[in-house]
């Protein structure tokens, strides 16, 4: 609508009239149609009505499992009352716009600042009940604002956040910026860390605080308050999650560097048959990365740290190799006799697959025969001396799975004289020649459908709710929405019983599914890493535990399908719901028996190589590891046998 200019100087003074009677500016002069000067008064009222800033991230592995990304204001009560297990309530959070260069690891935000923000207030002033209190924020990096993946955030965010912490030392912010928020000109802030060097402490020096949103720079001397429109609030990558980046180093500079942070912050330092022999390990592989570094071998520097990793008895170790690494892998496996087998329970090696067409089929062998010897020796012998190409892994079962899979493989025109017998015919010995094909390897590799989604469900035809999560690599959010659209489907079925199968899935990040089907929580274990200022490993945060929603659903009866398939987080998964009242856990041979952590162990090396070496691991209240080793076995165990399917 357009104005008159004649209408205009009533109008200025309509809303200086106003403006005076909220006490929000000084009036107008009569007949004047112009905005006074701004005051001394008017610009101390100036404060911060939008956030904004940039994230520059090395570790994807905190944003990769979402496809919808925001930031949050996050209340930092938790942090004030050093309280790790302090719930952050959902409606406490303020949601902003969060764009992400997923490519190049950036990002850019903004968050408008509401005028009342629904912190809870809290004394950082000593004076207590005396005085109202002060609302403190950050800003982090918070997924999908529309999921419920975040009902398990507590205490306060520690990566991807405007302050920056300390992940040795219980996360204690150390820096960074604060968003603080005044409900009168009478609070007071902290003007800097005192002489304890911790924040929210009763050492810490005041200074009065304006009314309103401020912006408190903790990296200044004093504490700076900003009170910019739009103050800029980076969002930091913390030190112990970002990639340890030695790609630009010399090889013997670069494995000096490695094998120093995992001497002194391998998770499982200290545990018997865990612990790697440090001194003997450096003397066997210090001096073939040497080799490689005068020789300018980068295949040497390769194979060096492939033995490397193989010494750890733990399958979250992994090397890899990149293009590198795939161009060894076809020239010592690429090749297969067109056959795979399993072990049976009585100790029978069997062929489980013949590839049509292949070395094998030409050869008569057919599903079902039983193998005696290859290449010359009894076939217990011969498994027992292949080296896997993959691994290392964390138990014996694990390490036998593997020699199985790679007996029948071999470099390209590889030969090897085969004894079998095909059901009900008599010993035969075959000389196979390894031909360029990897069906037989994915054939005895336990792995679902790479096109199928990371939950499927169906209600059987005997009325069984089965529900099949394949995956907790993907994204998180639809993962969740899968999972609880199987559970309203059997409702909707009046399902009473539920088969949830979890036997080839190879783990990702644990989504605490079990909470949908109790009331009570189920506790979990504590994680620990090593901190340099005490010299061994550190609880960080409380112990862990499953929690229940607030309208769970109820299943009169609950079967968890395992095997070796279900890896990390998927066994995080199967221990979960197997403490359910009345769960039963179904399966040939427990998990894969792999829980550790893993996102602060993350190594990039020279010529494209990247290492993973778990920093944090899960203890139990006794001191025993948490499923590392063990897993979670069958209460009601299948026989392995010629009638049985593994998968």
């Amino acid at each position: 609508m357009l104005i008159s200019s004649r209408a205009r100087p009533r109008l200025c003074a309509l809303l200086a009239c106003l403006a005076l009677a909220l006490g929000a500016c000084t009036p107008i002069p009569a007949g004047s149609d112009r905005l006074p000067e701004p005051t001394a008064a008017s610009a101390a009222a100036a404060q911060p009505v939008k956030l904004a800033g940039t994230l520059v991230y090395t570790n994807d592995m905190l944003t990769s499992y979402h496809t919808r990304h925001a930031v949050a204001l996050v209340d930092l009560r938790g942090f004030v009352l050093r309280d790790p297990a302090l719930k952050i309530p959902r409606d406490s959070l303020t949601f902003g716009t969060l764009t992400l260069d997923q490519k190049h690891r950036t990002g850019s935000y903004q968050i408008l600042l509401p005028a009342q923000p629904p912190g809870s207030l809290v004394h950082v002033d000593h004076q207590g009940e005396r005085s109202k209190g002060v609302q403190v924020f950050a800003v982090a990096y918070w997924p999908d604002p529309f999921s419920d993946a975040d009902r398990h955030a507590y205490g306060w965010p520690a990566d991807l956040v405007s302050t920056v912490d300390d992940a040795e030392n219980q996360n204690e912010i150390t820096g960074g910026k604060i968003v603080v928020w005044a409900p009168d000109d009478q609070q007071q802030f902290p003007s800097g860390f005192g002489k304890d060097r911790r924040l929210f402490t009763g050492d810490d020096p005041l200074q009065a605080l304006p009314a309103g949103y401020s912006v408190a720079n903790l990296d200044a001397e004093p504490f700076a308050l900003e009170r910019a429109e739009q103050p800029s609030l980076p969002l930091h990558e913390q030190a112990d999650t970002a990639v340890k980046d030695y790609s630009k180093l010399s090889y013997t500079a670069a494995f000096q560097r490695l094998f120093e942070q995992l001497h002194h912050e391998y998770a499982f330092n200290g545990i018997p048959g865990k612990e790697p022999p440090w001194a003997d390990l450096y003397a066997r592989i210090a001096p073939a990365i040497a080799r490689a570094e005068q020789q300018h071998d980068a295949r040497g520097f390769y194979l060096a740290l492939r033995d490397f990793a193989s010494a750890f008895h733990d399958g979250h170790v992994s090397l890899d190799g990149g293009d590198l690494g795939e161009k060894i892998f076809d020239e010592r496996a690429g090749g297969g006799y067109g056959f795979a087998i399993r072990r049976l329970d009585d100790g029978r090696y069997v062929v489980s697959y013949v590839l049509r067409g292949g070395p094998a089929e030409q050869a008569s062998m057919r599903v079902g025969a039983q193998l005696t010897g290859f290449d010359g020796r009894p076939i217990d012998q011969a498994v027992a001396a292949i080296q896997p190409l993959d691994g290392p892994h964390s138990t014996d079962l694990a390490l036998r799975d593997d020699q199985l899979r790679y007996l029948t493989r071999a470099p390209i025109g590889a030969s090897a004289k085969v004894t079998f017998a095909n059901p009900g015919g008599p010993p035969v010995t075959a000389a196979l020649t390894a031909v360029d094909e990897r069906d037989s390897l994915d054939a005895a590799s336990a792995s679902p459908d790479p096109t199928a989604p990371p939950v499927e469900y169906w209600v059987l035809d005997s009325g069984l709710g089965y529900v099949r999560i394949n995956s907790n690599d993907d994204d998180l959010d639809l993962i969740d929405e899968l999972f609880t659209r199987a559970l309203d489907s059997f409702d909707y079925h009046q399902v009473r019983s539920l088969i949830v199968d979890l036997r080839l899935n190879d783990g990702g990040a644990s989504l605490d599914l079990a909470g949908y089907l109790t009331d009570q929580a189920i506790p979990l274990a504590r994680i620990e890493y090593y901190s340099a200022a005490t010299g061994r490993f550190e609880p960080d945060g409380p112990p862990e535990q499953i929690e229940p929603v607030t309208n769970p659903y109820h299943f009169e009866k609950l079967a968890v399908l395992v095997d070796q398939g279900c890896f990390s987080a998927c066994e995080i998964e199967a221990y979960g719901f197997s403490k359910l009242p009345g769960a039963i856990v179904v399966g040939q041979r427990p998990t894969a028996g792999v829980a550790a952590e893993v996102s602060h162990g993350q190594f990039r090396l020279p010529e494209d190589i990247r290492l993973q070496a778990p920093t944090g691991r899960y203890v139990l209240p006794d001191g025993t590891l948490f499923i590392e080793g063990a897993g979670v076995a069958p209460t009601l165990r299948v026989a392995i046998d010629e009638q049985t399917d593994p998968r």
